[in-house]
């Protein structure tokens, strides 16, 4: 029987790719310059008015998606006659992922017939798109919904998250790092190298001085951490509206390592109100995160 995959929309795919994969995503909510929006709404700001409004010193807060949301998100799917595998945010960064537990919980109960299983992908964006997008190969090759979910189970704490931000005031606002190494670290154009660890939480590995010793670091990590497969893996890039140092991060990896396929794709307003503009990232199957 065929079921239905979804996710949130702290996985950072593209639009076009959801709606050419039938994959529905439940939006979180951000609030900015005293305004809510539900991101991916046809209400909310763009990508770049965002980043724009934080560029201009706005900050911008986040909610997880509640109990009450995801029973309205799943509920019409089951009442349809489908199953569902629902992929969600990191519990090491939301509470999100307890939400769809709970509601799936009183769900199950209405519809016993029907199957939903949620899985806790600690990972955050495009890490948690690159496990969507394995899971919509697995159901193309016709594993079953309990196969596919037993699968990324197996395989989520290979799923490698590198990042880095331009700016440490927004990590500082996090709880990341102090004050005083985000003041002196933008004063010295430091720029961290971050990982998300098997908890699901991010993790400062290491530095680099300046973006291009950023970028160059990535590129490194994922050599020092990919699997020997990497060169025919599906390689994900997100990025803070900074598409030029996105595509210039695919260029290296493309000349330096043989990846072949590459989507590149912009951090959102939810995972971006903590990570700030200019943040760049690449997702890939490793060795070990």
């Amino acid at each position: 029987m065929s079921y239905r995959i979804t996710t949130d929309s702290t996985c950072d795919l593209p639009r076009q790719f959801c709606i050419e994969r039938d994959i529905k995503i439940i939006g979180l909510s951000f609030l900015i310059d005293g305004q809510e929006y539900k991101e991916g709404s046809d209400s909310a700001i763009s990508t770049e008015e965002f980043y724009n409004q934080l560029r201009a010193g706005k900050t911008s807060t986040t909610m997880q998606v509640n109990t009450y949301e995801f029973t309205e998100f799943a509920e019409p799917f089951l009442a349809a006659g489908e199953d569902v595998l629902h992929i969600s945010f990191s519990s090491g960064l939301s509470g999100t992922y307890e939400s769809c537990k709970r509601g799936a919980e009183e769900l199950l109960e209405k519809y016993p017939d029907r199957k939903l299983i949620i899985i806790d992908s600690l990972s955050a964006s495009m890490g948690e798109g690159l496990l969507v997008w394995y899971a919509d190969e697995n159901r193309k090759n016709g594993m079953s919904i309990e196969e596919n979910a037993a699968w990324i189970e197996d395989n989520k704490l290979y799923l490698c998250h590198w990042f880095t931000v331009n700016d440490l005031m927004h990590l500082h606002r996090g709880g990341r790092v102090s004050k005083a190494s985000a003041i002196m670290g933008s004063i010295l154009g430091i720029k961290p190298i971050l990982h998300v660890d098997n908890e699901g939480h991010l993790i400062l590995k290491a530095k680099a001085r300046g973006r291009g010793a950023a970028i160059d670091a990535l590129v490194n990590k994922l050599k020092e951490t990919a699997k020997d497969d990497i060169a025919e893996q599906m390689v994900f890039i997100s990025h803070g509206d900074c598409l030029e140092d996105a595509e210039m991060l695919a260029d290296k990896l493309r000349k330096t390592v043989g990846i072949k396929q590459i989507i590149i794709s912009n951090v959102g307003a939810v995972i971006g109100s903590h990570s700030g503009p200019g943040t760049l990232a690449i997702f890939f199957i490793g060795k070990h995160r």
